[in-house]
């Protein structure tokens, strides 16, 4: 009798209580089209102010608020598009809704791109004239220092809408990956610890990966690669051009590179992310440390890439269930006071989060929403330790998103991407020091140390591996140098070598892990990771220490300062290196920690 494998259930199987509630966005389908066609025909009231702004103080105004309303309609729009997509990336209505929608947004963009360069033609004193006398325009006046600030690299209005016009083009590769990713790679199906076959997916490949069992880990490993070996070119072409996008756009912008085109959106000196690398190789012998930590701990001959993610303590008999976690995460944030954690058990409450995985899901986790949404949470819950701690990352974006958009205007509400992932690394940190606290087993202690190292492994020095290799590819790129799989790989090996040293056994098919990280195609996004944990680990302890008050103001300003001067006024100064060597101090104790307790 052939032997049935453990399939994963169709969306429509799903229960309504563990799935999102979208109806909050639009009522149905049918209410989103008639949106998407209300904007379609409407967005040509933008062009009626094109060649206002230099008239008057309150026609210029009128041009802001006008376009604003449409990128507001526009994302709320996309977001229910691109949530109904993910949900099940092999349906075929949401399908062509999301690229609909993509559509519908490079136009948008496209009629709202005569705006920046006439703003830019106005004389600075006409402009700051406008600002005085007009009380009401004046409240937007960061969001225009912001485009005054790039004043030499907006283009003229002919190429600004002419570039705006192929937004949507130039999402192709990002696209493309994500199709294939998400919905058209099989992957083979692997044997379990109870010897079951199961279908091997993104969403129980990590779990896969911390079983104790080294055989199951293995099959998961070299079949996950196995059908990342046969596509590796077909990702080559998809990043390589990707990446050329990338250096196009900012040598038409007249930036140096593509990265400082990135971190200049958000005035981000080019001198932080070269801070982080410097720092994180300084202190890689404290990676080299834990990797023969490992080494002792699992009494093995050779570290492999597919041992770096299990337990090496005791794995706790309790099972994280989605119900007992929820608990524990309102127990663990309480220290940000009783408003923070009633809005995170309304998230529960109210269907904010889509819980499991389902055939088609898009993999791994993420909150998304805007101002006019509730900050919704995708996530692929697998019962374990680290599914809690998602869950509490996850819901550290949502309830930023939640109290920004409370407290600022629309034009303000959308914080930075650099200050992104603070709040969710500060929730782990905290979640971390309360398991830590409530616990007098040390076995468990073990465990729970354990698991932190191995986030800040993935936090701080894989993010910032990426963003090595993020650089490099840009800059093969722009020198013409050959950007195959093959040099992709090549390099990719040879960072994994340094980054963990000689007590790792560098496995062939980690060659190929680049192809499915799909935060390349973010544009220079993951060194965020890096800085934000390091940033969040400051202020945890500083809310453990002195309340959470200037905690909160930070989550509550949006983006109504630039992002450096918003996270030092919550007491971090990110342009310098002590918070990064502060966070490195706090994984040295808890290693140290995790030693004397596994070790003695």
């Amino acid at each position: 009798m052939k032997e049935e494998s453990i399939k994963l259930p169709l969306r429509e199987e799903i229960p309504e209580k563990l799935t999102w509630d979208l109806t909050l966005i639009f009522k149905n389908d049918g209410e989103c089209e008639k949106e998407l066609k209300n904007i379609d025909t409407q967005i040509a009231e933008v062009a009626t102010y094109k060649g206002l702004l230099s008239k008057s103080d309150s026609a210029f105004l009128e041009a802001l608020k006008t376009i604003l309303k449409f990128e507001r309609r526009m994302e709320r729009l996309f977001v229910y598009a691109n949530l109904k997509n993910d949900q099940d990336t092999s349906n075929k209505y949401y399908q062509g809704l999301i690229a609909r929608a993509r559509q519908l947004y490079a136009k948008v963009g496209a009629s709202v791109s005569w705006f920046e360069p006439e703003l830019l033609e106005l004389p600075a004193d006409r402009l700051e004239e406008y600002l005085v006398q007009n009380t009401e325009l004046a409240k937007y006046r960061h969001l225009i220092e912001k485009i005054t600030s790039q004043r030499k690299h907006i283009l003229s209005m002919k190429e600004e809408e002419l570039l705006a016009g192929a937004t949507d083009i130039f999402s192709t590769a990002e696209n493309f990956f994500g199709v294939l990713n998400n919905s058209d790679l099989k992957f083979p199906e692997v044997r379990d610890a109870q010897n079951n076959l199961i279908q091997l997916s993104h969403g129980n490949y990590g779990k896969l990966l911390e079983n104790p069992q080294r055989s199951v880990r293995q099959a998961a490993f070299e079949g996950m690669y196995h059908v990342y070996q046969q596509f590796q070119s077909t990702f080559a072409l998809s990043l390589s051009s990707h990446v050329h996008t990338h250096n196009f756009l900012a040598q038409k912008r007249h930036y140096t590179d593509a990265r400082s085109a990135s971190l200049a959106k958000n005035e981000i000196p080019v001198s932080v992310y070269d801070t982080l690398v410097e720092r994180v190789h300084h202190h890689l012998s404290l990676l080299h440390r834990y990797v023969a930590l490992r080494k002792k701990i699992l009494k093995i001959d050779q570290v492999h890439m597919y041992d770096l993610y299990t337990p090496i303590t005791k794995v706790p008999s309790k099972i994280y269930s989605y119900e007992e976690s929820q608990k524990i995460a309102v127990k663990a944030l309480n220290i940000l006071g009783d408003d923070y954690t009633a809005k995170v058990k309304e998230a529960f409450k109210s269907r904010w989060i889509d819980v499991v995985e389902n055939k088609g899901k898009r993999s791994g986790a993420y909150s998304s929403g805007m101002y006019d949404t509730a900050p919704y949470i995708l996530l692929n819950w697998q019962n374990n330790l680290e599914s809690l701690f998602t869950l509490v990352h996850e819901m550290g974006h949502s309830m930023h998103s939640y109290a920004s958009n409370t407290n600022q205007d629309y034009h303000y509400s959308d914080y930075s991407i650099f200050v992104a992932e603070i709040a969710s690394t500060t929730n782990e940190n905290l979640l971390t020091q309360y398991l830590l606290d409530n616990t007098s087993d040390p076995q468990l202690k073990a465990y729970i140390l354990n698991h932190y190292l191995d986030g800040f492994k993935g936090t701080v020095f894989r993010q910032t591996q990426f963003a090595e290799f993020e650089q490099w590819i840009h800059e093969q790129d722009a020198g013409q140098k050959a950007l195959t799989a093959k040099e992709m790989n090549e390099y990719y090996m040879s960072l994994n070598e340094h980054y963990y040293g000689s007590d790792i056994f560098n496995d062939p098919e980690i060659a190929f892990e680049w192809e499915r990280i799909p935060h390349f195609y973010y544009d220079f996004y993951v060194y965020q990771y890096a800085t934000g944990f390091a940033a969040a680990s400051a202020l945890a302890q500083k809310i453990i220490t002195q309340g959470p008050k200037d905690y909160l103001a930070f989550l509550r300003a949006g983006s109504s300062d630039f992002p450096i001067e918003i996270i030092k006024k919550a007491g971090v100064d990110m342009t310098k290196e002590a918070y990064l060597d502060s966070a490195f101090d706090l994984f040295e104790k808890r290693l140290s920690e995790l030693e004397a307790l596994v070790l003695n």
